[in-house]
Formats: C-alpha cells, sequence, structure tokens
C-alpha cells in the first residue's frame, strides 16, 4: 500500500508532505515523530465530532452527548479506523516495534489515526480536518444504536443479556505482550447462552474488555437463542 491510496481513502492530497511523513513516524522510529501532531489531531476531532453530534441531534442534553462523542473518539473505534485504512502498513516503525508487530497494536495505531487529523489540520486548515473526520465517521454514526445512547460496549452486552435473562458474560486475560510501558492486552469474552468466544485487543484490559465486548455484542443481536 502506498501514501497515495491513503489520501484517496480519506478525501484529501497533502500539499506539504511532510506532515503526513511524520504523522506516520512513530518515536522509535526517528525524533520527529508524531506525538505532538496527535495531541493536536485529538483536539481537532473531539471538537468535529461534539460540533457534528449537536447539530445531528438538536434536543439531547449534555450528558447523553458526551456519552455518544465518548463512544466514538475513544482509541477502540480510533483502531478500527487505523485498521480499515490499512494503517499499520506504512507506519515507519524502530526495530524493536517492527518486531513485537507495533504496526498492530491498537495504541500505536489510535495515537498515529489522531495525528493524521492533526497532520490534515496543519497542512489545510480547519475545514479539511473537519472534512476528513466526517468522512471516516459519519458512516459510524449512522449505524449507532439511538436507544444506547452512548453506552459503552461492555454495558450494551449486559443489558441485552439481562433483557434476555441470560448469563452475563466472563472476561479473561488470555494473553500480555510487549514491555511494561506499551503492553498488549488480549482478552476473552465469553457468554454461556448462546455459546458465543470473542477476543479483544487493547493497551489496557478495560479497552481489550471493551473490544471483545463489542464483537460479542455484535454476534448477540444476530442470535435467536
Amino acid at each position: 500500500m502506498d501514501r497515495d491510496l491513503l489520501c484517496r481513502q480519506i478525501g484529501y492530497s497533502f500539499l506539504q508532505p511532510q506532515w503526513l511523513q511524520r504523522a506516520l513516524t512513530h518515536r522509535s522510529y526517528s525524533t520527529a515523530h508524531y506525538e505532538r501532531l496527535e495531541f493536536l489531531g485529538d483536539s481537532v476531532l473531539n471538537c468535529v465530532i461534539a460540533k457534528y453530534l449537536y447539530d445531528l441531534h438538536p434536543n439531547l442534553p449534555e450528558g447523553d452527548l458526551s456519552r455518544l462523542r465518548s463512544n466514538l473518539v475513544n482509541q477502540h473505534t480510533l483502531y478500527t479506523l487505523a485498521q480499515s485504512l490499512n494503517l499499520g502498513e506504512l507506519l515507519l516503525l524502530g526495530e524493536g516495534e517492527r518486531k513485537s508487530a507495533g504496526f498492530r497494536r491498537p495504541s500505536i495505531l489510535a495515537d498515529a489515526m489522531e495525528a493524521l487529523f492533526g497532520a490534515v489540520f496543519l497542512d489545510g486548515g480547519f475545514d479539511f480536518a473537519e472534512q476528513v473526520v466526517l468522512k471516516l465517521y459519519v458512516p459510524l454514526i449512522a449505524q449507532m444504536d439511538a436507544q444506547s445512547m452512548g453506552k459503552d460496549a461492555k454495558t450494551q452486552l449486559q443489558e441485552c443479556l439481562q433483557a434476555r435473562k441470560l448469563m452475563l458474560p466472563k472476561y479473561t486475560v488470555v494473553a500480555t505482550q510487549g514491555e511494561a510501558h506499551a503492553q498488549l492486552f488480549v482478552v476473552e469474552c465469553e457468554i454461556a447462552k448462546p455459546k458465543i468466544t470473542t477476543r479483544g485487543e487493547g493497551s489496557s484490559r478495560r479497552v481489550a474488555e471493551q473490544a471483545a465486548a463489542e464483537t460479542a455484542y455484535n454476534l448477540l443481536k444476530q442470535s435467536n437463542p
């Protein structure tokens, strides 16, 4: 995969390619890395999503809007977007990170996704950054269950099981990888009935549990016990 394809996928071509270069550079590879862009991109992302939700749901109170936004700008959603763009294939990583499969690590991919938003903002301004964010996020927002009101995946799964009078899921850490400062947790979510077992990954146990719960919740909605 090349960078031109990435630009076509996000709908933006960089006037100053050095910003894209930096957005794809991890600190293990160079001192000119993406962490400052990540900081900027996080703010741009939150602003764009907040404004979009504010306009989309004119009658929702602040608390519900905040929950919806949190459900959209978290690590798991950013990681999912990065995967859809095959962003990991373009990341510049040091030898250690490459050997430990850093290009697949949710925390690294999520951070790079935010850095990409920051890079677009610096290269083209807020309007272009907003267009890129919404191009990626509007399809996700359209799929959101309005009744869930931004509840996290574990809560949605629990409520769905309770509504069906089924046993609650069991979460188990099945693996941890990487150094202490950059660990990757793998968590298994097991539902006894209907028999569903899923796995999720994340930079913390909580994030991994949420990822596993989201997959289980989607499978449960498709089942007819």
